[in-house]
Protein backbone atom coordinates (compact mmCIF):
# COMPACT_ATOMS: atom_id res chain seq x y z
CA UNK A 1 0.00 0.00 0.00
CA UNK A 2 1.20 3.54 -0.53
CA UNK A 3 0.01 6.42 1.07
CA UNK A 4 -0.60 9.96 -1.33
CA UNK A 5 -0.54 13.35 0.96
CA UNK A 6 -2.00 15.68 -1.11
CA UNK A 7 -3.09 18.85 0.21
CA UNK A 8 -1.72 21.38 -1.52
CA UNK A 9 -3.36 22.18 -4.42
CA UNK A 10 -0.32 23.56 -6.18
CA UNK A 11 0.76 20.25 -6.54
CA UNK A 12 -2.17 18.14 -6.07
CA UNK A 13 -1.97 18.06 -10.14
CA UNK A 14 2.05 16.34 -10.17
CA UNK A 15 0.96 14.10 -7.50
CA UNK A 16 -2.12 12.96 -9.04
CA UNK A 17 -0.25 11.89 -12.28
CA UNK A 18 2.57 9.97 -9.72
CA UNK A 19 -1.01 8.17 -8.38
CA UNK A 20 -1.88 7.90 -11.72
CA UNK A 21 1.45 5.72 -12.62
CA UNK A 22 1.25 3.74 -9.24
CA UNK A 23 -2.82 2.55 -10.11
CA UNK A 24 -1.05 1.32 -13.78
CA UNK A 25 0.89 -0.46 -11.77
CA UNK A 26 -1.55 -2.09 -9.49
CA UNK A 27 -0.84 -0.44 -6.61
CA UNK A 28 -3.28 -0.08 -3.60
CA UNK A 29 -3.20 3.79 -3.46
CA UNK A 30 -4.55 6.00 0.11
CA UNK A 31 -4.61 9.40 -0.24
CA UNK A 32 -4.95 11.98 2.46
CA UNK A 33 -6.45 14.95 1.70
CA UNK A 34 -8.68 18.36 1.63
CA UNK A 35 -12.51 17.85 1.79
CA UNK A 36 -14.52 18.31 -1.00
CA UNK A 37 -12.12 17.33 -2.95
CA UNK A 38 -13.93 15.49 -5.47
CA UNK A 39 -11.24 14.82 -8.05
CA UNK A 40 -9.11 12.59 -5.88
CA UNK A 41 -12.35 9.94 -6.16
CA UNK A 42 -11.41 9.13 -9.67
CA UNK A 43 -7.81 8.08 -8.56
CA UNK A 44 -8.18 5.97 -5.96
CA UNK A 45 -10.33 3.83 -3.66
CA UNK A 46 -9.45 4.74 -0.46
CA UNK A 47 -9.33 8.38 0.90
CA UNK A 48 -8.93 10.15 4.16
CA UNK A 49 -10.00 13.63 4.41
CA UNK A 50 -8.98 16.31 6.56
CA UNK A 51 -10.23 20.21 6.71
CA UNK A 52 -9.18 22.27 4.06
CA UNK A 53 -6.62 25.48 6.09
CA UNK A 54 -3.96 27.47 5.40
CA UNK A 55 -0.50 25.86 4.46
CA UNK A 56 0.77 26.78 7.31
CA UNK A 57 -1.33 24.31 9.35
CA UNK A 58 -2.03 21.69 7.25
CA UNK A 59 1.12 20.03 8.86
CA UNK A 60 -0.73 19.64 12.38
CA UNK A 61 -3.79 18.26 10.58
CA UNK A 62 -2.26 15.69 8.43
CA UNK A 63 -0.15 14.35 11.29
CA UNK A 64 -3.33 13.69 13.07
CA UNK A 65 -4.81 10.46 10.69
CA UNK A 66 -1.62 9.26 9.82
CA UNK A 67 -0.26 8.89 13.19
CA UNK A 68 -3.66 7.38 13.88
CA UNK A 69 -3.27 5.25 11.05
CA UNK A 70 0.25 4.14 12.06
CA UNK A 71 -0.44 3.21 15.24
CA UNK A 72 -3.88 1.02 14.07
CA UNK A 73 -1.60 -0.62 11.99
CA UNK A 74 1.05 -1.85 14.39
CA UNK A 75 -1.97 -2.73 16.92
CA UNK A 76 -3.52 -4.94 13.76
CA UNK A 77 -0.47 -6.45 13.14
CA UNK A 78 0.20 -7.23 17.05
CA UNK A 79 3.37 -5.07 17.35
CA UNK A 80 3.66 -3.76 20.90
CA UNK A 81 2.85 0.14 20.23
CA UNK A 82 4.62 1.45 23.44
CA UNK A 83 7.88 0.10 23.33
CA UNK A 84 8.79 -0.21 19.08
CA UNK A 85 11.72 -1.51 18.37
CA UNK A 86 15.34 0.25 17.62
CA UNK A 87 14.47 3.36 19.01
CA UNK A 88 16.86 5.32 20.58
CA UNK A 89 16.20 7.26 23.89
CA UNK A 90 18.45 9.81 25.32
CA UNK A 91 18.01 11.33 28.61
CA UNK A 92 20.32 14.83 29.27
CA UNK A 93 20.51 15.56 32.94
CA UNK A 94 23.04 18.24 33.85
Amino acid sequence: MVIAVAVTKKMFEKLASNILELKARRADVLVLTWENNEKIKSYCKSVIYVPQTSDLFTPTLTIIPLQLFAYYVASLKGLDIDKPRNLAKSVTVE
